[in-house]
């Protein structure tokens, strides 16, 4: 007599294996996006810049149409991120915590903050006035950036991030890789260490930070 149930057996025994298939798949790739987000999201406080990197000249132009240089951050200590006012995930996320370092070095008058732009076409002195006032940043202490491009992207691309003018796919202005983080300067203008703008606790370590050179320079 023939088993009636056996191509069902069959069936379902493929099925079972694709679906134990698909669930090592999906293991697989959800752990290869944990590694891939750890590396572009470092959980250390601070690390490093992959080589040493000096705050170059400049002469551009802040949010309220004042020209800004080098030269008067020179004896403070200089919180640096990367803007782009038409971002609408990353962005809004590390300028609060900017906003957040603000309220916090309040008193602190030897410490900026400097927004650069790396679409200095549409974010105009107009556009970072009105993107400063959502975060309320105050003009004295936090520099919203933008001006002639080459010279931004010289600026950010020898100061503080590298650029990949071969990738066709990237989204950002200027194929900068890692605008979402912060880099804090010294007063004598090195690069000391990058931060990641989007961790919750970004704006008490970059203090920390500060306070530690502060110590050092004692």
């Amino acid at each position: 007599m023939t088993d009636q149930n056996h191509p069902s057996s069959e069936g379902e025994g493929r099925l079972f294996i694709l679906f134990v298939v698909g669930l090592s798949l999906l293991a697989a790739i959800g752990g290869w996006l944990v590694v891939a987000y750890s590396g572009l999201h470092p959980q250390a406080p601070g690390f490093a810049p992959d080589h040493p990197r000096t705050l170059v000249s400049f002469a551009l132009t802040n949010q309220i149409g004042r020209t800004v240089t080098e030269t008067e951050l020179t004896g403070k200590y200089v919180v640096v991120d990367f803007l782009l006012t038409s971002c609408s995930l990353t962005c809004p996320v590390v300028n609060r915590h900017v906003a957040e370092i603000q309220q916090l070095t309040a008193h602190q008058p030897d410490v900026r903050l400097l927004s650069l732009t790396v679409d200095p076409r549409d974010d105009t002195v107009a556009v970072l006035a009105d993107y400063g006032k959502k975060y309320g940043a105050d003009p004295a202490r936090w520099l919203l950036l933008t001006g002639d491009q080459t010279n931004l992207y010289h600026l950010i691309a020898t100061s503080f991030l590298n650029q990949d003018l071969n990738d066709p796919f990237s989204y950002m202005p200027g194929n900068f890789s890692h605008t979402d983080r912060m880099a804090l300067v010294d007063p004598q203008g090195h690069v000391r260490v990058y931060f990641d703008g989007l961790s919750d606790d970004v704006a008490s370590n970059v203090v920390n930070a500060i306070a530690d050179l502060r110590k050092k320079s004692l």
